[in-house]
């Protein structure tokens, strides 16, 4: 919001969001999603198989590997930083301007990459030992820096300079802290002599098929910004402003429960539990359904509400607004997949496979692609979301098919259960929507200032109190018969 205000939706916001993009890419591709698909089993395996020390010598040699692999990755990014922006935005070579404003953000916000890559490593051995919420809280201070670096934005040659040097002091904060719990915890990492013994040679096996995976996402996030790149100012922002909204309840509810679930899987499995493993990721899934479905109505039904009351102030313009309005409604038929997939995923990441869900993201990136292209001709940057959408549903479909076809994943009659009332219970809140929409748009008109933050308060809140008290009216209704029914 602090962005949308201070920089809008033109070539500086352009700009900013593809320095972004870069350490982002390279983060997803080696970072959070493969590094802890294949870490966190392997740590988790040790650590109850083996004890503590023998988890933490494997933790110190993963470290050592991780930090040369950074510091190498980092050289090449500066030896050829005017390459890597003109390959991710090849649109912006025709305007030099914002090209140079790119390249010269991404210098400053690429060392964020090898600071939260390392303090991945961290969040995991946390994670797996059980202790969540300092990991989980330490991405907040890339809000707060950033917010705090726009604050003082005059000292700056521009909003976006600044935004870029929070990003990057972002890092620092977000890796002390991380080192200061894991020191205070006794689980701290330290470096070591790499030694590829048989856990670290598992881990590696592990780690290729992951970045294979992440790759192929960030390959389908690259198109995005490719094809946006080519299309008319603002085409970059709407994707990016429209995914920081869509991103809320992947967040919030689809990570933080891949997050949780992975070790808590790993650790059933190794302890030879399967159907404790089981009821742990049926309960995982009908939690994520069931948080997750008033943002499934706000995204496809008051998409514009949404992008008004968050963004549409100072130089964040109508215009924007419509463009970002369209790419979150497209985002928001994919909705569903994207919040599951961390969860069915964990299906193959808790037993060591990482090549399965890779080759599901494959096929589904083929059909992402080529929607993309063949859809933003038409729908620009709307286009694309669509794409992603399908894609989605593409991979969720097939892990679960894979998983149950193998005896790895099967719903369980209160997960059913769960599905039913969940739906009941999201129809009942869309009927209830618009009704709640067109009643706060009249009483809006008596107010000076605030309009469309109160459109998107009152209507979203209207919108999840119906959800909630249908589904709660179901369960007591109906819960019981149904159960009677699935038994």
């Amino acid at each position: 919001m602090t962005i949308s205000a201070l920089m809008g939706a033109g070539p500086l916001a352009d700009a900013y969001f593809v320095a972004l993009r870069l350490p982002n890419q390279f983060r997803a591709i080696f970072g959070e999603g493969a590094f802890n698909s294949a870490y966190v089993p392997t740590y988790s395996r040790l650590l109850t198989t083996e004890g503590h020390p023998r988890a933490r010598e494997f933790a110190s040699r993963i470290l050592t590997l991780l930090a040369a692999s950074q510091l190498l990755l980092l050289a090449l990014a500066y030896l050829f930083m005017p390459e890597f922006v003109d390959f991710i935005a090849p649109g912006f070579s025709a305007d030099p301007g914002k090209f140079d404003l790119a390249v010269g953000m991404t210098r400053i916000t690429f060392p964020y990459l090898a600071l939260i890559t390392i303090a991945t490593l961290h969040s995991g051995t946390l994670n797996a030992h059980g202790y969540f919420a300092v990991a989980a809280f330490a991405p907040v201070l890339l809000n707060l820096f950033v917010m705090g670096f726009l604050a003082i934005a005059f000292l700056f040659p521009n909003a976006g300079v600044a935004a870029s040097w929070g990003v990057l002091v972002s890092g620092v904060a977000q890796l002390a802290l991380l080192v200061f719990e894991a020191r205070r915890r006794g689980v701290l990492e330290r470096f070591a002599l790499p030694e590829l013994d048989g856990d670290v040679r598992q881990f590696l096996r592990a780690l290729w098929p992951a970045v294979i995976g992440s790759a192929g996402q960030q390959i389908a996030i690259l198109a995005d910004t490719i094809l946006a790149s080519s299309m008319p100012t603002g085409s970059v922002s709407a994707i990016s402003y429209a995914d920081r909204l869509y991103q809320l309840p992947l967040g919030v509810i689809g990570v933080a429960a891949g997050t949780v679930l992975l070790p808590e899987m790993t650790r059933r499995l190794a302890s030879g539990d399967a159907m404790a493993a089981q009821r742990a990721q049926n309960r995982s899934v009908a939690l994520s359904l069931a948080l997750c479905a008033p943002f499934l109505v706000g995204f496809l039904l008051i998409p514009g509400e949404l992008v008004r009351g968050a963004y549409l102030r100072g130089a964040f313009n109508a215009a924007a607004a419509e463009r970002a309005a369209a790419v979150l409604a497209a985002y928001g038929l994919g909705l569903i997949p994207m919040v599951l997939i961390r969860s069915a995923v964990a299906t193959f990441q808790s037993r060591g496979d990482t090549r399965t869900p890779a080759n599901c993201f494959y096929a589904g990136l083929a059909v992402n692609v080529l929607l993309k292209i063949g859809l933003s001709g038409s729908y620009g940057p709307a286009g694309l979301a669509l794409g992603t959408a399908a894609g989605a549903w593409i991979n969720f479909l097939l892990l679960i098919w894979i998983g149950h076809s193998r005896g790895l994943a099967r719903a369980d009659d209160k997960l059913i259960e769960n599905v039913a009332l969940m739906l009941f219970s999201t129809a009942g809140a869309a009927l209830a929507t618009l009704p709640g929409l067109s009643l706060a748009r009249t009483l809006v008109r008596a107010l000076p200032i605030l309009r469309n933050e109160f459109v998107l308060v009152a209507t979203f809140a209207a919108l999840c109190l119906a959800y909630g008290a249908l589904f709660l009216l179901a369960t007591k209704l109906f819960g019981r018969t149904l159960r009677r029914q699935l038994l």
